[in-house]
């Protein structure tokens, strides 16, 4: 059986219209899930990119979102939460992304430091017409 949802925008849409009837926190595995009723409808939050239900690992994360959104009551079920089975979830792409971010920060870091450097020097430079000159006049003697 397939779980109807309501994504985000729809939420805040309908919240702003005031025609949200309740909203029911219901404990699971692996968090919290909410149901909310409009009209004769109840429907599961969904979890933006998944379009699956959305499930807060904090109680404290999903008050704070429903308050923020327009919803400050609520009614909670706890029933089958169990803080046991909360699941670690590791992300070593994300690990690997933060690595790259920061080797992206430091190049670009040295890079500006180059760039400023050669714009600092003092030194005698040739002006490019001059340069130019010189090179078609080597070019020319090979």
């Amino acid at each position: 059986m397939t779980t109807e949802t309501i994504d985000h925008a729809t939420l805040t849409k309908l919240t702003e219209a005031g025609v949200v009837r309740s909203a029911h926190v219901v404990g699971q595995v692996g968090g919290w899930g909410v149901l909310v009723k409009y009209g004769m409808t109840e429907r599961a939050l969904a979890a933006q990119r998944s379009h699956q239900v959305r499930i807060f690992r904090k109680l404290e994360t999903l008050v704070e979102y429903l308050k923020k959104i327009g919803i400050p009551r609520f009614d909670v079920d706890a029933v089958n939460y169990d803080p046991q089975s909360m699941i670690a979830t590791k992300r070593p792409d994300r690990a690997e992304a933060m690595k790259d971010a920061h080797a992206a920060a430091a190049y670009t870091k040295w890079l500006k430091a180059e760039v400023q450097e050669a714009l600092d020097d003092t030194s005698p430079t040739i002006p490019h017409d001059e340069a130019m000159r010189q090179v078609r006049a080597a070019l020319k003697l090979v």
